[in-house]
């Protein structure tokens, strides 16, 4: 599978400078770090969440987890997980599993963590469990746009 359209489109829009790293097929954003040989620090992953007020992008390093607790403090809000055939409808041009990390692209409200912002540069899914973008960490957070929320959630 190749970039996946909205992913594709978007970084075109935004006339960014990017690089695709191609990996054997994974399942997941560790392996998929430690397949393309790049620090789990420096993969961004997303994790969806849903809750009244509709969903939400939670975009942190791979070798990282979302604590919950914390992003429910900080956000005031009460988030679970999306199901996966909500990903599906959500992300039609996508893998399950290998969601870009770049929520705006998708017209989705986006947090991210603040450890990302101390790479120099950022990889994220393209859509396939076979490629990620490589983009500097400038880029990644202009891709992400001024409403895109930072703060501290992950352990």
């Amino acid at each position: 599978m190749a970039i996946a359209s909205t992913v594709s489109n978007y970084l075109a829009e935004h006339d960014v400078a990017y690089d695709v790293l191609t990996h054997p097929h994974t399942a997941t954003s560790g392996e998929s770090a430690e397949a393309a040989h790049i620090p789990g620090t420096r993969l961004a992953k997303s994790v969806i969440m849903e809750d009244d007020q509709g969903y939400l992008m939670v975009v942190l390093p791979s070798n990282r987890q979302v604590n919950l607790g914390e992003l429910h403090r900080q956000l005031n809000r009460n988030l679970g997980l999306a199901t996966e055939s909500e990903l599906s409808s959500l992300f039609q041009d996508c893998e399950v599993g290998a969601l870009p990390a770049i929520g705006p692209a998708y017209g989705m409200e986006t947090v991210v963590d603040d450890t990302l912002a101390e790479q120099a540069d950022v990889y994220f899914e393209a859509g396939d469990h076979e490629q990620l973008i490589h983009v500097s960490s400038e880029t990644f957070q202009s891709l992400l746009g001024e409403k895109t929320r930072h703060g501290c959630f992950s352990h």
